[in-house]
């Protein structure tokens, strides 16, 4: 198997890239956290476009139970059923519903299983995926089935840290920290998304992007797919560079701010420190 390096379309840190290949040589889950909005959904995209495996993807909500990512058994289905007098009562297998686990683990070749967001989840969700996680298989109790995994999938697990993990759960995972990208690497991220654009316009909507994030009291700093949306935004505009070079940052909020702060919190923090400092001058 050869090695994840990034892709053409996902500049990945060497100590990212060391993370995924120890998780894959160890045959363990890689536990993926990081701020939301720095690539955690889509390095599972690229490594599975990298290795050459097809993507399956199971995201996680508040209502989601950990049963549904191995099977649902549709009795409601069945008994409808029944009192139609539909023949394929018969057969219970007819209504059991694969989940996203079921999908991995039959898979003719070896996939990428995502499980995104697993901290949306009730705190005991992690802890009902352990046997499963660590057997690579589980009993489908209706069918009296047991699935076994043909191939042992890689599994990227993404957390925004909203709930602690269990113990138990997070000794079964290698993990790493998706740092925030300093301003080298995000210039590299921002050449993948628009390679034609100017530079001078790259480093000055950096340097406004990076002071906003230093702004101390922010409810939400600004991501880096916020940095690409505002980047995009300034381009279809054509906003002039000097907008932005001759602009004094603690004067003025950013131009199309709209795309970076997300809420009216920091709008108006950014407002009253700009509305200060020029009372100051």
């Amino acid at each position: 198997m050869k090695n994840f390096t990034g892709t053409s379309e996902y500049i990945a840190t060497q100590e990212l890239q060391m993370a995924v290949n120890a998780a894959v040589a160890l045959q363990r889950p890689l536990l993926i956290k990081g701020e939301p909005g720095t690539g955690k959904t889509m390095l599972a995209e690229q490594v599975a476009r990298s290795l050459g495996y097809p993507l399956i993807q199971w995201h996680i909500k508040s209502t989601t139970k950990a049963q549904q990512g191995l099977y649902e058994y549709d009795a409601v289905s069945r008994l409808r059923d029944s009192q139609l007098g539909d023949p394929r009562v018969q057969d219970v297998a007819n209504y059991i519903l694969k989940g996203k686990m079921w999908e991995a683990f039959e898979a003719e070749s070896p996939v990428v299983l995502l499980i995104d967001e697993i901290d949306k989840a009730d705190i005991e969700f992690p802890n009902d995926l352990l046997l499963e996680l660590d057997k690579m298989e589980f009993h489908v109790y209706e069918t009296r089935q047991m699935i076994k995994a043909r191939h042992r999938p890689v599994i990227i697990i993404t957390s925004n840290n909203e709930k602690e993990l269990p113990d138990a759960f997070l000794r079964r995972c290698f993990f790493h920290f998706i740092s925030f990208p300093d301003p080298v690497t995000m210039e590299k991220i921002v050449k993948v998304h628009y390679p034609h654009i100017k530079q001078d316009l790259v480093r000055q909507a950096l340097e406004v992007f990076f002071d906003v994030r230093k702004v101390p009291g922010l409810k939400k700093k600004p991501s880096t797919s916020e940095l690409i949306d505002w980047l995009k935004l300034l381009l279809a505009d054509d906003i002039p560079e000097d907008i932005l070079k001759n602009q004094d940052n603690r004067n003025a909020i950013p131009p199309l701010y709209g795309a970076l702060l997300k809420n009216e919190q920091d709008v108006h923090l950014l407002e009253r420190l700009a509305f200060m400092h020029r009372a100051k001058r």
